[in-house]
């Protein structure tokens, strides 16, 4: 009998160590996040909480690393291998990997943003000028640029993907330089502030803007990450969420930014002030677009799904938007 007690003894101990290293590996990553982004100007909130600190300030314990990936395949690889916590991303990359059964969600708007299919050639003033060895660089298939082009050929020529072959997976400085050596690239989907930079350029226009591709105003870029995160790292989840909140506050409202930001671009502050405040450039937690890209992409075969309903994909959008309110509240009195 005392055999089969010391056993059973000897078995709760067992699981009870185990449950502690549990909890202690639990606890270790709670004081690590990890956040990627990539290129632009689209990211600049995010790299105002990076030059500010507002992760460490709002808690000294936490580790924070910062990874800068060069497209949403290599985001969406970090995210499953547990490398990335929090991803920054275009609308319609997310919804091709939640199609494919990646499990995560939006966390909130960043900014809107102009787009612009930029051209080096004399003689394309407009889609229907493209020859077939024209190539047009762009971030990657299923790329927010790729998915505007592709509306913007479906209404023009009704052919979704009448430039597929005629594609370039490039980054964006290395697209522009392209363009600008005006050899292998003839056109280039960019974004600010590449864009802002090409049209400064003799001999680079612009014949397509992302509005009209798109037919109305939409969200660039989104935050992300997965439901295990979500769930089990809540205190993170809301730390990142207050500390996106201030620097989207932050840049609206403080001049200083764009000299905190200047160097991040490569640009000088007077340069990083006009680019901050070109047309169309906002830096929002709203999300516009997102039934708009479904109802598209769905169509065109680029979703399987067809009957996502918006709270399957966002994270509470009352309530963040009722918590940054508050945040925003605060601040604005503390500004008084």
């Amino acid at each position: 009998m005392k055999k089969y007690i010391l056993i059973i003894v000897m078995l709760f101990l067992i699981i009870f160590l185990a449950s502690a290293c549990s909890i202690q590996d639990y606890a270790a990553d709670q004081t690590k996040l990890t956040i990627a982004e990539q290129y632009g100007l689209a990211y600049a909130p995010v790299q105002l909480i990076k030059e500010l600190s507002l992760l460490e300030k709002a808690d000294p314990s936490l580790e924070v690393e910062w990874k800068q990936l060069s497209n949403t395949t290599a985001i969406r690889e970090a995210v499953l291998a547990g490398e990335v916590d929090i991803a920054f991303m275009a609308i319609p990359p997310f919804l091709i990997a939640r199609d494919k059964g990646m499990k995560w969600k939006i966390i909130s708007g960043l900014s809107e943003s102009p787009l612009g299919l930029m051209t080096n050639r004399k003689y394309i003033n407009s889609l229907a000028d493209f020859k077939a060895e024209d190539r047009i660089a762009l971030p990657q298939p299923g790329s927010i640029q790729h998915i505007l082009l592709s509306m913007a050929v479906e209404r023009d020529f009704a052919e979704v993907n009448k430039f597929d072959d005629q594609l370039l997976t490039m980054n964006h400085p290395d697209a522009m330089n392209a363009l600008l050596a005006g050899r292998e690239v003839s056109a280039h989907f960019a974004s600010p502030p590449y864009l802002f930079l090409e049209s400064k350029e003799k001999g680079i226009k612009k014949i397509l803007s992302g509005k009209e591709a798109f037919g109305g105003e939409f969200t660039f870029i989104v935050g992300v990450s997965t439901e295990e995160f979500y769930q089990q790292q809540s205190k993170n989840y809301k730390v990142f969420l207050e500390a996106l909140t201030e620097a989207l506050n932050f840049i609206n409202q403080q001049p200083q930014a764009a000299d905190i930001l200047a160097d991040n671009y490569n640009l000088t502050a007077a340069e990083m002030k006009e680019y901050l405040n070109w047309p169309g450039m906002e830096f929002t937690s709203k999300i516009k677009g997102l039934e708009e890209f479904l109802a598209f992409m769905t169509a065109e075969g680029y979703l399987k799904e067809n009957n996502y309903q918006r709270s399957e994909l966002i994270f509470t959008e009352e309530l963040v938007t009722e918590k940054k309110e508050t945040v925003l509240e605060g601040a604005e009195q503390d500004g008084k």
